[in-house]
């Protein structure tokens, strides 16, 4: 059982309550047994007609049964559609830790209260399902033939996405932008398509895996096979406007004993039929549940491997290690160092993300990180690398946000061997470094040192590290980073649309400051040698990365790279950029690479794929 399926009992929401109460939802005096069919109750729009309503004797085929979990019920859909495309034919009937007595194939009559359920709470903007809660039912007869699937595919899925609320539509508590008023369009919105299939029995047919099996036993295909692929079988995620109209997640109903989830990678493909009623939930969106898993055909493409620097290249990676500790088990410390040595071929440079302190996550006054860079940097020179030395700057504890306790922050690797360090004293937590000129030459006035640590823009967020290196007597400086995560954004499949990125006005002050500082150093020195890496946690289209590069101060590099190579992380079936490298005017020949070793496999030694430049300063 997936802990992510447990629910508390549904009730009819204040986002339900505040939409009778606007007019948005009209509900009838009476549904008496004689009028009221599934689709009826679903209506043309995404909140029922009869929310808040108890209905009686409702008919409909049991198609499928959810017996795990505290969210347990049944589906069932009506063998007699009516002719509107946007009413739908199924709903759920819940039953909460109790395993309903019915059978797949069972005719019955259902009775119980019309409830909205919002997963996460109404305030996680997402949209809601139309259920039965407090239900009784009766079986009139068994083994009847299920209703036909729906087959889903790039005929019957809109290209576009979602629509776009009217001004002050489905106001919801002061907030505008709600789409849960405007009648369901299937034929032009995907995620309208996607409403008006709500519980009904859903196919997908030799799907592709876009999204890889994760810990929860689901995965992601798409049934747009054509549509924005990536060069390694993904969904390539470019743009706001196009998020990928067909991407679905799958999750299973059926007995894991005898039908084991498959364990996919992007880039494989569940060959045959996937169908079971069309889910949602929380973590992901739209579901199938499925009754029949497709065969899982192994087509996804090896780890990859880049080549090594040349003797005048410098090599500078960065790597977000995902939550790293002295109490992290040591085979991840082992797979980091085999990818840092073998698929990164052992760079100069390493900028790391998501460093922490010496006990991890629990919570004191511990912020040193000696012992976890120590245990890395053993575990790399056991995988046949090089001695790597670091640098970084302990943070104030509790400030810089991530897993409570953990103190997470960037930290710098480098080998003494190719490259050296120039330390200058003055950098701490609370110190800002700035831009001095030394013999009439740029530099700094602490190396390490951390950008204007006491900006409100990076209240609850890591600081950028700018370190002062030496590369065949060349001074090379490069900063690194971990920007503020898009935590409390609304999802692509809000009922919120367009959706409002909250997260992203503190990232874009961020990408301001570090575009403030690279300016200083490049009007100090033209011809500085600058390189920015590390998580920044949005897009290469984003606001953030316009504020970083404005003015032609830096070149974000994943921009060169063809288009169907632009990403390095996969959330909910989107191939997508999180992590950046970008350079300054002085490197002109940069040679980029984004090593995709984890993001698109179900085997991660971290949810982002590291990436790598090589310059000659």
């Amino acid at each position: 059982m997936s802990p992510r399926a447990l629910r508390a009992p549904l009730t009819v929401t204040a986002v339900v309550a505040s939409a009778l109460a606007a007019g948005l939802l009209v509900v009838p005096s009476s549904a008496s047994a004689a009028e009221v069919r599934i689709h009826d109750i679903q209506g043309s729009t995404r909140i029922s007609p009869l929310a808040g309503q108890k209905v009686t004797d409702v008919p409909g085929t049991v198609t499928a049964i959810r017996s795990f979990g505290s969210a347990r019920g049944f589906w069932m859909q009506d063998a007699s559609p009516d002719k509107d495309r946007a009413t739908s034919e199924a709903i759920f009937v819940f039953t909460g830790s109790t395993t309903p007595t019915v059978a797949v194939g069972d005719a019955v009559t259902a009775s119980g209260t019309v409830s909205e359920y919002y997963p996460g709470g109404a305030d996680a903007g997402l949209q809601s399902m139309t259920e039965l809660t407090k239900a009784t039912w009766t079986v009139t007869s068994s083994g009847n033939e299920l209703p036909a699937t729906f087959r889903l595919n790039d005929s019957t899925v809109p290209g576009r996405y979602a629509p776009e609320a009217a001004d002050g539509a489905g106001t919801e508590g002061g907030a505008t932008g709600s789409i849960e008023g405007l009648t369901l369009r299937p034929r032009s919105y995907a995620l309208d398509l996607y409403e008006s299939l709500e519980g009904m029995r859903v196919a997908v047919k030799n799907a592709p895996v876009v999204g890889a099996t994760s810990s929860y036993k689901d995965l992601w295909v798409t049934a747009e096979p054509r549509r924005h692929r990536t060069a390694r079988g993904g969904a390539l995620y470019d743009s706001y406007r196009d998020p990928n109209a067909g991407r679905l997640k799958v999750a299973s109903l059926l007995p894991y004993a005898q039908h084991p989830f498959p364990v996919a990678d992007v880039g494989d493909e569940l060959t045959g039929a996937t169908e079971g009623p069309l889910d949602y939930d929380n973590f992901g969106g739209y579901t199938i549940a499925a009754t029949a898993l497709g065969e899982l055909a192994d087509h996804g493409p090896e780890r990859e491997r880049t080549r090594p620097q040349k003797s005048d290249e410098l090599s500078i990676a960065t790597y977000n290690v995902e939550n790293l500790s002295p109490k992290t088990a040591q085979a991840k410390f082992d797979r980091l160092a085999s990818a840092l040595v073998g698929n990164l071929a052992s760079p100069d440079i390493v900028a790391l993300e998501e460093v922490q302190d010496d006990n991890g996550p629990t919570n004191d006054s511990v912020v040193g990180a000696e012992a976890t860079l120590k245990k890395l940097t053993d575990a790399i020179a056991a995988a046949g690398g090089p001695s790597y030395e670091w640098r970084q700057i302990n943070p104030v504890d509790d400030q810089d946000g991530g897993q409570p306790g953990g103190n997470i922050r960037v930290a710098f690797l480098y080998n003494p061997k190719r490259v050296s360090f120039t330390d200058i004293p003055g950098g701490d937590a609370t110190t800002p470094v700035q831009v001095v000129k030394k013999d009439g030459k740029a530099s700094l006035s602490a190396s390490p040192g951390r950008i204007a640590p006491a900006d409100e823009v990076w209240k609850a967020s890591r600081k950028p590290l700018v370190g002062q290196f030496s590369f065949r007597d060349r001074p090379v400086y490069v900063v690194a980073n971990h920007f503020n995560s898009k935590g409390g954004d609304q999802g692509l499949d809000s009922r919120f649309q367009p959706p409002a990125r909250s997260s992203e006005t503190q990232r874009t002050g961020q990408a301001k400051a570090v575009n403030g500082f690279v300016k200083e150093l490049t009007a100090a020195d033209p011809k500085a040698a600058v390189v920015v890496a590390g998580d920044l946690n949005d897009y290469q289209f984003s606001p953030a990365l316009t504020a970083l590069t404005k003015g032609g101060v830096l070149t974000d590099l994943v921009k060169r790279l063809p288009r169907a190579e632009r990403y390095g992380y996969v959330y909910n079936g989107n191939s997508q950029v999180l992590d950046h490298i970008l350079t300054s005017r002085a490197l002109r020949r940069p040679d980029y690479d984004i090593v995709h070793i984890n993001s698109e496999f179900a085997d991660q030694s971290s949810d982002h794929d590291p990436q790598v430049v090589r310059v000659r300063p």
